[in-house]
């Protein structure tokens, strides 16, 4: 499958694959029916996804059974009246129909948003109403279901909406849970019953829509809203060339092989579900293992690593944090052969704990919602722990200073993509939907700005500092949050923190850090004078706090991301 791609897939050095390799689009490409089908047809019996939850249930779907459920679920989408164009919403948590749904929605051509269970009614609304969102599919929670219809009256453009259940309509058994609603309140259709009633014959015509008259190429694919650190969520348009940006994601950082049983721990609504467990990794071929849980547990997480013996694994840096804790003897973890991570830098002291448990290295990548991988620990070179690792083969990366011109290693600067006055690559995002100003403001000169700030050292590899509004700029020094922040989280009071700027009439801005004590801790005097003079002896002195402020909680988007813009903020009305 992966040969159809690429011009090759085995190259002898990773500078040999950084200078040669390439992505093969085809004219009018369509996941649907290029990879799924494709899949279908190649392999028919081989397993595509393994979904599990916490209450027993589990659901094998193989490339046959795929290929047509989803075919199945594009003839439900025109029942519910969605046509070529109009957009879908999903709130569905890991439920196991998330997969066939977003394959459906490719053949029907209708751009699809994926979004977590936790927004609020406020936050439903603004998603709809901003990109004309037609339909939305929700889990059955009471709850979820409460949220959306305490939003409907403001959504001007949706026209229907459907509950899915976590299993086939027949089984309810899970009500106790909160899981699964046995009624549906008015409006509300049952997805599953939708499904049952579509005749064998308008899915075979799925099957068989001619390549000319299929969605493909440019046309929009995939909304995302980003987490909205910065400002209100801006929309991140994908076209359909954009799963193929993630071969370099799961073939070449990943490293996946067709035979794998990989799991990525992410909710359906976060984009880093797109990245490590559905584009990539479905053109590779593997076999996608959801576990659906309700709670994070770690516990739990690694008897189901155990039990299935799962071979490839990405978590962010938070889950190993709860991971490394738990008795390792209790779970055989021999299948594992790779452990990834990314969503957040991570810290050194997590990484060397977890190879020392497992005999595995972590390996980061770092990327956006706006594209794919961008940096990561590729083969070809050892890992450096705490670093992004090198640039991917797909893009131009490079760091630049104010004026555009690139940086010497070791010097800070704007991390950038560069030469896309020629063409956009596969996997980057084409606009920021609706909003041309917040477009042009980042992509101009021929480069795309990613709004993070790096520097690479002479070996080649890049080390992340921040992102370009969090950089603290003191008495001529500029200081990333992410080292301070690694260094004060290395001390055992601390259980969380932000470092972030505060005015300085003398030095322009000097470092605050608003910290989340661990259990057993009380702030006071004693204490901010240890952590400043543990992060003076970990980092550069000039880099401590000058100001610690103890909190019982730190602001946080819905994807559980920091708004350092809220503390900020905060700051400016205390003056």
């Amino acid at each position: 499958m992966l040969e159809r791609f690429v011009n090759r897939e085995i190259f002898d050095s990773y500078e040999d694959w950084k200078q040669n390799f390439r992505i093969l689009t085809p004219a009018r490409f369509n996941m649907a029916y290029d990879v799924v089908d494709a899949w279908a047809a190649e392999a028919p019996n081989k397993e595509a996804l393994l979904w599990c939850n916490d209450f027993g249930d589990e659901v094998r779907l193989d490339w046959h059974t795929l290929s047509l459920l989803s075919a199945r679920y594009a003839s439900a989408l025109t029942q519910l009246g969605v046509r070529r164009g109009d957009v879908v919403m999903f709130l569905l948590k890991r439920r196991w129909q998330f997969w066939p749904l977003v394959i459906a929605c490719m053949r029907v051509g209708c751009p699809f948003i994926p979004a977590t269970h936790l927004l609020t009614a406020k936050d439903v609304a603004y998603r709809c109403n901003a990109a004309d969102v037609r339909l939305l599919l929700s889990v059955s929670d009471t709850e979820v279901l409460r949220h959306i219809d305490e939003a409907l009256p403001a959504c001007k453009t949706v026209r229907a909406r459907a509950a899915v259940r976590c299993m086939p309509a027949a089984q309810t058994t899970l009500t106790a849970s909160g899981q699964v609603s046995q009624s549906l309140s008015d409006g509300w259709a049952d997805w599953d019953k939708v499904v049952e009633n579509i005749p064998d014959d308008e899915v075979a015509s799925w099957l068989a829509v001619p390549r000319a008259e299929r969605p493909a190429g440019e046309d929009t694919m995939l909304l995302y809203f980003t987490s909205g650190t910065t400002g209100q969520p801006k929309m991140v348009l994908h076209d359909y060339n954009h799963p193929l940006g993630h071969i370099v994601t799961a073939r070449y950082w990943q490293q996946l092989r067709p035979d794998d049983l990989h799991l990525s721990v992410s909710d359906t609504g976060w984009a880093k579900c797109g990245w490590g467990k559905l584009y990539g990794q479905w053109i590779v071929g593997v076999d996608n293992f959801v576990y659906d849980m309700e709670k994070f547990d770690p516990a739990f997480l690694l008897e189901r690593l155990s039990h299935y013996r799962v071979t490839t694994f990405c978590a962010p840096p938070t889950i190993y944090r709860f991971l490394i804790h738990e008795d390792f003897a209790k779970y055989d973890l021999s299948a594992l052969r790779r452990c990834l991570t990314a969503g957040e830098p991570l810290q050194p002291e997590v990484y060397s704990r977890w190879q020392s448990l497992t005999g595995l290295p972590i390996t980061e990548g770092f990327g956006q919602t706006e594209g794919v991988v961008l940096c990561a620990n590729y083969e070809g070179f050892p890992i450096r722990p705490g670093s992004m690792g090198k640039p991917s083969a797909l893009y131009h990366i490079d760091l630049v200073d104010d004026e555009g011109q690139s940086v010497p290693a070791g010097t800070e600067g704007s991390l950038v993509i560069r030469n896309l006055d020629r063409e956009i690559p596969p996997g980057l995002f084409r606009e920021y939907y609706r909003d041309p100003a917040t477009t042009a403001a980042v992509w101009h000169d021929g480069m795309y700005y990613t709004g993070d700030v790096a520097y690479k050292d002479e070996s080649g590899y890049f080390w992340y500092v921040g992102r370009s509004d969090d950089v603290i700029k003191c008495s001529g020094y500029r200081i990333g949050p992410f080292e301070v922040e690694s260094a004060l989280q290395e001390h055992p009071s601390v259980l969380e923190c932000a470092v972030t700027a505060v005015p300085d009439p003398v030095r322009g801005q000097v470092v605050k850090a608003t910290i989340v004590l661990a259990r057993g801790y009380e702030p006071g005097d004693d204490l901010v004078h240890e952590l400043q003079e543990h992060v003076k002896k970990t980092t550069a002195p000039y880099k401590y706090p000058r100001i610690v402020e103890f909190v019982s909680e730190l602001p946080k988007t819905v994807s559980g991301k920091i708004m350092r813009k809220d503390i900020r903020a905060a700051d400016e009305r205390k003056g």
